[in-house]
């Protein structure tokens, strides 16, 4: 179980419902992301053995320092998860969802409703620090629900016990929109003595950069810049140029056999949403495909369509 070294910029991997599962970890990994996180998970279907939350626990012998994310409220149902979370070998951290805006999570005080009531908040980070086994306890916070309170949450995620914190730099009433706040995580950065994670809006190695400067935070974390990049981290830490097409398809090919393997056939239906980003690196003809893919359920059929688009070259290569 790897440590994390806030030494130099940790770069990771943010977790976005129905994109970050193992297969799409599995492959940003291999471009040298330092920390990867699993979906959102709800406490509630974890204690109550859905398989399918079970499942989301899983992870590649390659994640390691691995995070799992879990969401909640009540405390009791809190243990109760961090008790199963125990058992999973291979976990470095247990992070608490305080940022998810989705109202189904919000109307039953979690993700970043627990952002209205901060008392309980810090009770259920303690409540994680305390019966968790796993070497870091952290949390994922937005900047307020409506309006911004940031210090105030950051210094009770840190007064109760977390280890670092990861800030997406707008309010639950900002959603993915509004403008990040980048003067805000500055504001936490300097206020707590924990590391500061920074996440919003980095697409670039030219903004993380700019971000990491501006706001002094220890690390950076991408989430929608590398659904259709997974190789943004190796151009961030190694400044790898542009990807060649001949690049993009080992990438594309490789997640698709990961699906199948982890979703079975049903895998080829969820990677349409995949190859709608993986499409936009600049191929002819994206859209025709966009819309063939949508129509196709089989997985071999799917993988020879895939095959032959990603075989083009791209319009600056020819």
């Amino acid at each position: 179980m790897a440590s994390l070294n806030f030494s130099k910029p940790l770069y990771a991997l943010a977790p976005l419902a129905g994109f970050t599962d193992l297969p799409f970890r599995s492959v940003v990994k291999k471009f040298g992301v330092d920390l990867t996180v699993s979906e959102m998970i709800s406490s509630n279907a974890l204690v109550h053995n859905s398989k399918k939350t079970h499942k989301m626990l899983e992870k590649s012998p390659l994640e390691d320092p691995y995070s799992i994310q879990i969401a909640g409220s009540d405390l009791e149902v809190i243990r109760h998860a961090v008790e199963i979370i125990n058992e999973q070998e291979g976990v470095s951290v247990i992070d608490l969802n305080c940022g998810c805006p989705a109202p189904k999570v919000v109307n039953n005080l979690q993700g970043s409703s627990l952002l209205t009531d901060l008392p309980q908040m810090g009770r259920v980070i303690e409540t994680i620090k305390k019966y968790s086994n796993k070497p870091y306890t952290s949390m994922k916070m937005r900047l307020g629900f409506n309006e911004k309170n940031h210090i105030e949450i950051a210094k009770i995620a840190e007064a109760s016990g977390a280890d670092y914190i990861a800030v997406h730099g707008r309010t639950r009433a900002g959603r993915y929109k509004a403008p990040v706040d980048y003067d805000a995580i500055r504001e936490i950065k300097k206020a707590v003595d924990i590391p500061v994670i920074a996440n919003g809006d980095i697409d670039s190695p030219e903004k993380v950069q700019w971000v990491l400067e501006y706001t002094g935070a220890d690390g950076v974390m991408i989430g929608r810049a590398a659904v259709g990049k997974p190789w943004i981290f190796k151009q961030i830490k190694e400044g790898m140029s542009q990807p060649t097409s001949s690049l993009i398809k080992e990438v594309v090919l490789e997640h698709f056999d990961q699906m199948i393997e982890y979703y079975d056939k049903y895998g080829a239906i969820i990677f349409r949403k995949n190859l709608h980003s993986y499409s936009k690196a600049g191929y002819q003809g994206a859209s025709i495909f966009r819309d063939r893919v949508n129509r196709i359920e089989d997985p071999k059929e799917m993988r020879e369509v895939v095959e032959e688009f990603f075989s083009q070259k791209f319009f600056h290569e020819a």
